[in-house]
């Protein structure tokens, strides 16, 4: 008689549920996360890259260092010494991408005692949802937990208890290349690449480290230049305390009280090519759904809930509390994360 195996097939490896990795780490946290989870770190490389040639991607890597060395880049030293760690193509390039679609909401709590932001990231990279981690940062103004990936510098959304949560996403293309994608893709990049200005993942980071209070955020993330358009998604302690700020490199058009935030613009007078599928149906679904912390996420529903969502969660910054869950292409790829602070 043959013995029975215990093993599972690979499909069903791949898709069962993992719990989120939460990691204590101090200002480093690019490197410490990198340490810890260097393995996640290589899985989600294999997986963002496995379509990518090896000679493509040193050629990104290297015009993404070039552009992160000819304006002084606040983090170059830090992204060196992680592309050396990993000892492969790809750390410099996923350091500065920015193609994602989003949808956010800043919103009162149910009760309307405490600010909430309800945040779902969607991003065509498969990995990111099964390899997310939760980086609990000592910071200079306070400490904050990021949803985060292994030896990624910037911030994309984070919760600061007693100060504020924040979420980016990105903005609307300008239609500088007469409208046709590849020609604007190409002059918006080109726009980038003469800008002297932090990445917005890396204004959200400062602004995390930097910031001790919602006012405080709100003025850095509406003042602070930044090196391409982005749509930051702001919520204090007070439920009187949400924003939504629009930015190109210089200007700002801040949108105060209960707001939801895609990848098209509200400010009247601006126009571009919205990001993802489907920005003003999910925009819409956004702004009905409630904001509790129920890990379940049982309002995560088409258009908002689509194949390439990898993250939602919500964060209450008044109560230190957020829930998260990672996603993958086939649905859930983590068990969902509860955390308090202390």
């Amino acid at each position: 008689m043959l013995g029975r195996t215990t093993s599972q097939p690979r499909q069903d490896r791949e898709t069962a549920l993992v719990p989120i990795p939460v990691i204590d780490v101090g200002p480093g946290f690019p490197m410490a996360t990198l340490i810890a989870e260097e393995a996640r770190a290589h899985a989600l490389l294999d997986m963002a890259t496995r379509h990518l040639p090896r000679a493509a991607l040193r050629g990104a890597d290297a015009i993404s260092r070039h552009w992160l060395a000819k304006w002084n880049n606040a983090h170059l030293d830090e992204i060196d010494a992680i592309a050396a760690r990993l000892g492969r193509p790809g750390a410099y390039f996923l350091s500065v991408n920015y193609e994602w679609g989003c949808t956010v909401g800043v919103k009162p709590c149910p009760e309307a005692r405490t600010a909430r932001l309800v945040r779902v990231l969607d991003w065509r990279t498969p990995g990111l949802g099964r390899c997310v981690l939760a980086a609990r940062v000592r910071g200079a103004a306070g400490p904050f937990t990021t949803l985060t990936w292994p030896g990624y510098t910037g911030i994309l959304q984070a919760m600061a208890p007693g100060r504020f949560a924040a979420a980016l996403n990105q903005a609307p293309m300008r239609m500088a290349g007469g409208g046709l994608l590849p020609l604007d893709w190409a002059a918006n990049r080109a726009r980038v690449w003469r800008m002297p200005h932090p990445t917005p993942a890396h204004l959200l980071r400062l602004v995390f480290e930097t910031a001790g209070s919602f006012a405080e955020a709100k003025r850095l993330l509406s003042e602070h230049p930044v090196a391409s358009p982005a749509i930051f998604s702001l919520a204090g302690l007070d439920a009187r305390q949400t924003t939504v700020i629009e930015r190109t490199e210089e200007a700002a058009r801040v949108h105060d009280g209960p707001a939801v935030a895609a990848n098209h613009w509200q400010a009247p007078g601006w126009h571009g090519r919205p990001r993802g599928r489907d920005s003003a149906g999910r925009t819409r679904m956004m702004q009905a759904v409630a904001s509790d912390l129920d890990p379940r996420f049982a309002w995560l529903k088409p258009p908002i809930l689509n194949d390439r969502t990898r993250l939602a969660m919500v964060a209450d910054a008044a109560g230190g509390r957020l829930v998260a869950q990672g996603f993958e292409a086939y649905g859930p790829a983590t068990l969902p994360l509860e955390l308090a602070s202390a």
